[in-house]
């Protein structure tokens, strides 16, 4: 991990940017103080999601379809 100034980020941010990309972290800091780290994103896994991944952690009632009361939905209308 290496200390930039301000002043460098301003100077070049792409090629600080390039460095980031490659890896690196980078703390940005202004009048000596650390105020800022550049660090890369971790890549999120590509592809799909496997099926069933939440089997089991919820039910569905069997009344889901179901029409609101008429109370629910006077509230929701704001009537």
């Amino acid at each position: 991990m290496e200390i930039i100034s301000l002043q460098d980020l301003l100077r070049d941010p792409t090629g600080l940017l390039a460095r980031v990309e490659a890896g690196e972290h980078l703390v940005v800091s202004r009048e000596g103080r650390p105020v800022a780290e550049l660090r890369p994103l971790a890549v999120p896994p590509h592809g799909p999601r496997p099926f069933g991944l939440a089997a089991g952690s919820f039910t569905v009632p069997p009344d889901l379809d179901a029409p609101l009361p008429e109370d629910l939905i006077r509230d929701f209308e704001g009537r």
